[in-house]
């Protein structure tokens, strides 16, 4: 089994605590990072029954909230796929590839 970060253990914790989702998956994407970042690059899948009632704006301003602590102190990006068990259904599971980081890049510098 893959040991967790620090920030990853922090991020499960809250998430568990205020959600109980059904599914919970956090990737650690600072790898894919222009600069020398780590640990400040997440994508993070949840399922949660209480997201059926909730808009996607709704739903991203309750992850924001719960890791405004760590947005502010090191996150550096952070994709959210946010699901109702019913539209995680309908996704089969699948959770769409994060793009290359451009933080740091030299495109439109000249």
């Amino acid at each position: 089994m893959e040991q967790r970060s620090i920030t990853e253990s922090i991020i499960h914790s809250k998430i568990e605590k205020n959600l109980t989702p059904t599914v919970l998956k956090i990737e650690n994407e600072s790898h894919m990072h222009g600069g020398s970042a780590t640990d400040s690059h997440f994508k993070l899948t949840v399922v949660c029954q209480s997201f059926r009632e909730l808009s996607r704006v709704k739903r991203h301003q309750c992850i924001y909230a719960l890791l405004s602590e760590e947005l502010s102190s090191g996150i550096h990006a952070l994709a959210l796929h946010l699901y109702s068990p019913a539209e995680w259904e309908k996704q089969q599971g699948n959770i769409p590839v994060s793009p290359d980081c451009q933080g740091g890049s030299t495109i439109g510098k000249e």
